[in-house]
C-alpha cells in the first residue's frame, strides 16, 4: 500500500499557481512547496507541471530546481519526475559514477512489471538519445555486463501460471551453479533475465525445500567477487522486493553518515507502491518505526519532505 495522502479534490491549476506564489519573492516558501506535492500522486503531479508550464510558459522542474538545493531538491527532483523517467535518471546516475552502481541497474530491472521496466527504457531513450543497454554495457564488463544487459533487456511474462516441472528441474540448474561456484554460467543469467516472477518464485521455494535454505544463504557471504554481489540483489529483488528494500533502507540509516541517494531512492520510488509494507517489516526488524529512524538522520526541508513522502501527518 501507499504512504502518500492525497486529496479527493485537487485542481492542478490553482497547484500551480500555489506554487508559482511559493517561489516569487526573496525567500522560497518550502513548506508550501512540500504541503502540494508531497501530497499528490503522479497523475496529478504531472498535471500540475503542465497546468505551470501553459500557465506561466515555464517548467516548474527547472523553477525548482533553481530554488531548492542539496538532498531537498535532489528528492523533490526525483519525486516530481514521471516515474518511468525518474527510475530513467535514477539508473544513468547509477551507470555513470566513478564506479557504477550495479544495484540500482538490478533494483530497476528487477523490481518492476515488465510494463513499467519498457517504459524505463522508453524514456531513457528519450532522455539520453541512446538505449539504457547500451549505457550499461558501456560502463560494465564481463560476467556482470553479461547479466545486467540480460536484465535491463528483459520483458518477461507477467501472469500467474507456473509450470512445477520447470521449477524442479531449474532449481537444480541452480544449485548445480551455486555449488560448483560456476556463478557465470550461462544457464544461471537465462533463468534470472527470462522467467516470469511467478515462475522464479516457485523456483526459489522449490530450492529452498530441496536444500533447507535460500540461494542468498548459500552464495559466498560478503564476497569481493562483483557478479556474486549482483546476483544475491537480484534474487533478493526477485524473491521478495519489501524485504529487500528494507534492507537497501536499514543499510542507508545504519551506516555512519546516511547514505541518502539511497534513502531517496527507496521512500521516493515506493510511496504510491507499497511502503506502507516496507515500513511494517522495518519496525519488526529493527524495533524501532522507519518515521522515527529518518527522524533521527535527516534534517530540514529534506527531512519534511521523506516524513510526508512517508504518511507523517502535517
Amino acid at each position: 500500500m501507499a504512504t502518500i495522502h492525497v486529496p479527493n479534490q485537487v485542481s492542478a491549476i490553482e497547484d500551480a499557481e500555489s506554487l508559482r506564489k511559493a517561489c516569487k519573492g526573496w525567500g522560497t516558501d518550502e513548506k508550501a512547496i512540500i504541503s502540494i506535492l508531497g501530497h499528490r500522486n503522479a497523475a496529478q503531479r504531472k498535471q500540475i507541471r503542465l497546468a505551470y508550464e501553459e500557465l506561466y510558459q515555464e517548467d516548474l522542474i527547472k523553477r525548482l530546481e533553481s530554488e531548492l538545493t542539496g538532498d531537498f531538491e535532489r528528492a523533490m527532483y526525483r519525486w516530481i519526475l514521471d516515474p518511468a523517467d525518474r527510475d530513467a535518471v535514477l539508473a544513468n546516475v547509477a551507470i555513470k559514477k566513478s564506479s557504477p552502481d550495479h544495484a540500482v541497474i538490478i533494483e530497476i530491472s528487477c523490481t518492476r512489471s515488465p510494463e513499467e521496466l519498457l517504459a524505463v527504457r522508453r524514456a531513457y531513450q528519450a532522455r539520453y538519445k541512446r538505449s539504457l543497454e547500451e549505457d550499461v554495457a558501456a560502463h560494465t564488463k564481463g560476467d556482470v555486463r553479461k547479466l545486467l544487459v540480460a536484465l535491463v533487456s528483459a520483458f518477461r511474462y507477467d501472469g500467474e501460471e507456473i509450470d512445477t516441472r520447470l521449477s524442479n528441474s531449474e532449481a537444480k540448474i541452480l544449485h548445480e551453479a551455486v555449488k560448483d561456484k560456476a556463478f557465470n554460467h550461462e544457464e544461471v543469467v537465462r533463468i534470472l533475465s527470462t522467467r516470469s516472477k511467478m515462475q522464479l518464485l516457485a523456483t526459489f521455494n522449490r530450492y529452498r525445500d530441496d536444500h533447507g535454505t535460500s540461494i542468498t544463504k548459500n552464495l559466498p557471504g560478503d564476497s569481493g567477487n562483483e557478479l556474486v554481489v549482483a546476483l544475491r540483489a537480484a534474487f533478493r529483488c526477485l524473491n521478495d522486493p519489501k524485504k529487500y528494500f528494507e534492507k537497501v533502507l536499514r543499510n542507508s540509516i545504519k551506516r555512519i553518515g546516511t547514505d541518502e541517494d539511497a534513502l531517496t531512492r527507496v521512500i521516493v520510488t515506493r510511496a504510491e507502491k507499497d511502503l506502507k509494507e516496507i515500513k511494517d517489516i522495518y519496525h519488526k526488524r529493527n524495533s524501532v518505526p522507519l518515521d522515527q529512524a529518518v527522524a533521527k538522520d535527516t534534517s530540514g526541508d529534506y527531512k519534511a519532505l521523506l516524513l510526508t513522502l512517508l504518511g507523517k501527518e502535517d
